[in-house]
């Protein structure tokens, strides 16, 4: 059985930096692509970074320079590092993992930066 879960969400003031950490289970985790995606009320989910099985790393425009995403084949692992939070990157944050037609979501953390 496939478990994604993420946690490291939390309260945080503008400037401030988090850490989100996703472990998955039941998947030969180096050969899937994995991606942070986040949700913000009323909005669609999007894209925020993406490493794939070979650490190519892609962002949003949105985060660059202020987000790195990557990764721990031997843990099982995929980080998010967020530096510099703004009210703007409030939202739940979703671990995706993502082989071929296989994907998986994780249940999401909330990180919220208040204005």
């Amino acid at each position: 059985q496939v478990h994604v879960v993420e946690s490291g969400g939390g309260l945080v003031q503008p400037g401030g930096s988090l850490r989100l950490s996703c472990a998955a289970s039941g998947i030969v985790f180096r050969f899937y692509d994995m991606g942070w995606y986040r949700q913000a009320p009323g909005k669609q989910r999007e894209l925020v970074a993406a490493i794939t099985s070979d650490s190519t790393t892609n962002y949003v425009d949105s985060v660059k320079g202020r987000f790195t995403i990557s990764r721990d084949n031997a843990k099982n692992t995929v980080y998010l590092q967020m530096n510099s939070l703004k009210p703007e990157d409030t939202a739940v944050y979703y671990c995706n993992a993502r082989y071929s037609t296989l994907g998986y979501w994780g249940q999401g953390t909330q990180v919220t930066v208040p204005s």
